[in-house]
């Protein structure tokens, strides 16, 4: 990438020269997952989390015409409080930094920025993936592809409750994409610890993790690999509630013509205002779960590599 195109922050940069361990965080769900100030806040915890646990936190945005990689408060403040922050995915990387406008890093694009920057390990809430009734809409997030070609780890609380899960699965699985379940046989479905979808491989340690993300790689293998953290329990919303507000969300969005990157953030709004605010917390206490073990399994990948 050109230079001028991408500024990496000085507590970052120092942490990647010296072999430390470094953890990405996009900035989508800081604009566009949660309401101002409760995303400010949460991001801020976010990245003290990742910092308690001997790691180092870098946010990703787009600011100015330039890919940041971590940012200062003020920026943070801008991502979270600001107006109109695009949505940006890896499509749009280029127009945004063309038109200097203000971008918040989807899963996909933040995944791309921080390979370009050398950072191995990205934490997010939950991935995008096949969108429930994808034969005839054909709406499958670019997470996926983005998985399929871009070595970085990728931890979550699983996809997206609002998507089909098995379709979302066996995408990753013909893309090549290792996917992990953290202490879980089966698929989390992000608000909730339960789902039908068994998973493919079960690693209970952040070590266990880290040696499949080092020989994966280094075999030659491209793609990304995505660990899947359940929700702690305490706040793990049942899946029969939560699937009736997401039955709800989705036909309000079908009566309102809500379609392609509008549709998450209009259904995690409308999932909001159904359960009364319990899948903001979940989604924030998910995030704050997902941050921890991924600082955990950069500080041992980077052991692994010594």
């Amino acid at each position: 990438m050109n230079p001028s195109y991408i500024s990496i922050h000085p507590e970052v940069q120092a942490a990647l020269d010296a072999g430390n361990p470094v953890v990405a965080l996009e900035s989508t769900i800081i604009a566009h997952g949660m309401p101002y100030p409760d995303n400010v806040t949460t991001a801020k915890q976010v990245e003290a989390v990742i910092r308690d646990q001997g790691a180092t936190p870098a946010t990703i945005a787009i600011i100015n015409g330039v890919c940041k990689v971590g940012l200062t408060n003020d920026e943070l403040e801008t991502i979270a409080s600001a107006t109109t922050v695009a949505k940006v995915s890896r499509r749009d990387i280029g127009h945004v930094l063309s038109t200097k406008s203000l971008g918040a890093t989807t899963v996909a694009s933040t995944m791309y920025i921080a390979g370009l920057a050398g950072i191995r390990v990205f934490v997010t809430g939950g991935i995008g993936g096949v969108h429930r009734g994808a034969q005839e809409s054909m709406d499958i997030s670019a997470d996926l592809e983005e998985l399929a070609q871009t070595s970085v780890a990728v931890v979550c609380a699983g996809a997206k409750s609002i998507l089909d899960l098995p379709l979302t699965l066996e995408v990753l699985e013909t893309k090549g994409v290792p996917v992990i379940g953290y202490q879980t046989d089966v698929l989390p479905a992000f608000y909730s610890r339960e789902s039908d979808t068994p998973i493919p491989i079960r690693l209970d340690s952040a070590t266990a993790i880290a040696s499949l993300m080092f020989a994966h790689w280094h075999i030659g293998i491209p793609s990304g690999i995505l660990i899947t953290n359940p929700i702690p329990e305490a706040y793990s919303m049942p899946k029969n509630n939560i699937d009736h507000a997401i039955d709800q969300a989705l036909l309000d969005a079908s009566n309102r013509g809500i379609k392609g990157k509008d549709v998450s953030p209009f259904l995690l709004a409308a999932i909001k205002e159904i359960t009364g605010g319990l899948s903001l917390k979940a989604n924030i206490e998910l995030v704050l779960n997902n941050a921890r073990l991924g600082a955990q399994i950069a500080i041992a990948y980077q052991e692994a590599n010594k």
